[in-house]
């Protein structure tokens, strides 16, 4: 296991943001916050390499009716556990998401292929900007963070990608990490998740003979215009990424402050 990977066979993206250099020369700090998946699906070898990380705080931004359908998340020790549903009940990439990861209904396959997967997705990307329901829980996750009694963090969606992939370019924005070193840990999940992807696409395929893999592996990657997307809002809609943060997400100078003081060496 390096500095920066949780090995973790139930959440094989799973890593620690520690270590990334900031735009002025210091560094996060190693085992504060760590990006996952869902935690339900860890092996109990799993379960030792996570009492190491030792969370103090898990956030979840999956919504109840995604946690309904999932195996509960496996945790170690009594971490405070958060719930901060960044959803978008409108939109079936959410829901669709969380059925190809449990095996479950995959009816929203029809209406997702006529829209266009990565249309799909970066339509998402656009709402995690301006959606009411994102900009509250990602606004409330980096005041979390902020606080020293909630590190060290481990914060998770369904697929640990998109939800959880957008989180962390907030918080390392916040905390003076340049975009290209941000870009580079969001793009990781694609080499992380290679073989599931590859093993997901296949059940899909069983399940439902009519399905492309071509027209599904979008959904299950991430992808540079995803993220593009995004930014392209922030500048539409703020003007820049520190006005995102503090108009769109109430980030304070104090939060800032606490953020830096916490999670830089």
């Amino acid at each position: 296991m390096t500095g920066r990977d949780w090995e973790l066979v139930g959440a094989p993206n799973a890593r620690d943001l520690g270590g990334l250099p900031t735009i002025d020369g210091r560094r996060v700090r190693v085992g504060r916050l760590v990006r996952t998946a869902a935690l339900g699906r860890l092996t109990d070898d799993d379960l030792p390499v996570l009492g190491k990380l030792g969370p103090a705080c898990v956030v979840d931004l999956r919504a109840a009716q995604e946690q309904e359908v999932a195996p509960p998340d496996r945790l170690v020790g009594e971490p405070r556990v958060v719930h901060l549903p960044v959803y978008d009940a409108a939109h079936p990439v959410f829901t669709y998401v969380s059925a190809v990861l449990q095996g479950h209904d995959l009816d929203a396959y029809a209406e997702l292929a006529r829209e266009g997967m990565p249309g799909a997705m970066t339509a998402i990307y656009r709402w995690f900007v301006t959606g009411e329901p994102a900009r509250a829980g990602f606004g409330e996750a980096v005041r979390l963070a902020a606080d020293g009694a909630n590190l060290p963090l481990l914060f998770h969606c369904s697929a640990g990608k998109d939800r959880t992939g957008w989180l962390s370019v907030v918080l390392l924005t916040a905390l003076g990490v340049a975009e290209p070193a941000i870009r580079a840990d969001y793009l990781r999940h694609n080499e992380l998740t290679e073989s599931l992807r590859e093993v997901l696409l296949a059940a899909m395929t069983r399940r439902r003979p009519d399905l492309d893999p071509a027209v599904a592996r979008p959904l299950l990657e991430v992808r540079p215009e995803y993220l593009d997307a995004a930014y392209d809002e922030v500048r539409r809609v703020h003007g820049s990424f520190e006005a995102y943060l503090r108009d769109g997400l109430g980030v304070t100078d104090d939060v800032r402050a606490g953020l830096r003081e916490h999670l830089l060496e």
